[in-house]
């Protein structure tokens, strides 16, 4: 089976290639999902010349499976859970308030480490690009486009390089438009469509947002050479 991205940040200059017309437009704002979403939201948002910030949304995982997503948290007190799971397995309430308590102290832990004293983005009336390094479930992006729309964002696009081809489809119910670069099905994972998809710092985080002053807007041409750059089976935008 192929591998198509040897990291986050090479995925995130794909990822930038789909997103062609929202270089150099002054209404687009790039929040990316911590921690892995950040590399890929850097690169994304200095080839589209557009502020990167993060938007930390918190996965709530199954107890003792905790990769398995039952829902995620988002600021401002958003809860999505992912229903098939939680009926499926017969979690109950405490259960999840249990975990939602504890990831909301995670929630607020990050906040604070990566703002480093900035004010949340202002993002009423704006054009979003909602970050991550891949889809699975959806609950994250799920919880943070809910959030954004608590927001008054005037459009949130969901922007991934890699992920299930029915969540994909299924995101469209919830984001103005979704790009997913590749749609490998089955998709058995995020990580197995990386060459190195070890876990993103802390440290990494607030590297790349001090960082992240955008540059010119790469040309049509040079983002079109991204997109295009290597085999991408499955690739969607909707």
């Amino acid at each position: 089976m192929a591998v198509i991205f040897s990291d986050r940040r090479e995925a995130g200059r794909r990822l930038a290639g789909e997103l062609v017309r929202f270089a150099g437009r002054d209404d687009v704002t790039v929040l990316a999902l911590p921690r892995g979403g950040v590399p890929l939201g850097y690169e994304v948002a200095q080839a589209l010349k557009a502020p990167l910030d993060v938007f930390v949304v918190r996965k709530l995982g199954v107890p003792g499976h905790e990769e398995l997503a039952m829902g995620a948290i988002a600021p401002a007190g958003i809860r999505v859970l992912n229903d098939e799971i939680v009926s499926g397995l017969a979690i109950p309430p405490h259960v999840i308030d249990a975990v939602a308590a504890k990831e909301e102290k995670e929630l607020l832990r990050r906040e604070h480490l990566y703002r480093d004293g900035r004010p949340p983005p202002q993002l009423n009336g704006r054009t979003i690009i909602l970050v991550d390094d891949g889809l699975a479930t959806g609950s994250t992006m799920r919880a943070g486009i809910k959030a954004l729309r608590k927001n008054h964002a005037a459009h949130i696009v969901a922007a991934v390089p890699v992920g299930s081809p029915d969540t994909c489809d299924a995101m469209r119910a919830d984001a103005d438009e979704v790009v997913c670069a590749t749609t490998p099905d089955p998709l058995l994972g995020v990580g197995r469509w990386y060459v190195d998809f070890s876990q993103t710092s802390d440290e990494e985080v607030r590297a790349l947002l001090a960082r992240s002053v955008p540059k010119p807007a790469a040309s049509e041409e040079e983002l079109a050479g991204h997109a295009s750059a290597g085999p991408a089976p499955g690739t969607r935008s909707t």
